[in-house]
């Protein structure tokens, strides 16, 4: 079955970095576009990077432009999310999300994983 599986939360200070990981299982992964959205409490989930499926083009949330990079491994089914300099507004539950449109539109989530930014 389809299994999107993060990890690499934590607990981090300020100006520290994590790096989160998604596995993929159960669908081909290389043919998704793979993205990462986060939602802290009492907000929406919001996206925060996005990969495409060919070609790596990326785009990210203005809030982790220069901090935040995503990337790719279609040899491992996984995808990344490099956090540097973590503030305390990155405090939030970051779910993996893989994405197609055609032949028919299709969308996986994962269950999260919780990063906390405090001193």
């Amino acid at each position: 079955q389809v299994q999107l599986v993060e990890s690499g939360g934590g607990l981090v200070q300020p100006g520290r970095s994590l790096r989160l990981s998604c596995a993929a299982s159960g669908f081909t992964f290389s043919s998704y576009a793979m993205s990462w959205y986060r939602q802290a409490p009492g907000k929406e989930r919001e996206l925060v990077a996005a990969i495409a499926s060919v070609g790596g083009s990326t785009n990210y949330a203005d809030s982790v432009k220069g901090r935040f990079t995503i990337s790719r491994d279609n040899a491992k089914n996984t995808v990344y999310l490099q956090m540097n300099n973590l503030k305390p507004d990155d405090t939030a539950v970051y779910y993996c999300k893989a994405a197609r449109q055609w032949p028919v539109t299709t969308t996986y989530w994962g269950q999260g994983t919780q990063v906390t930014v405090s001193s």
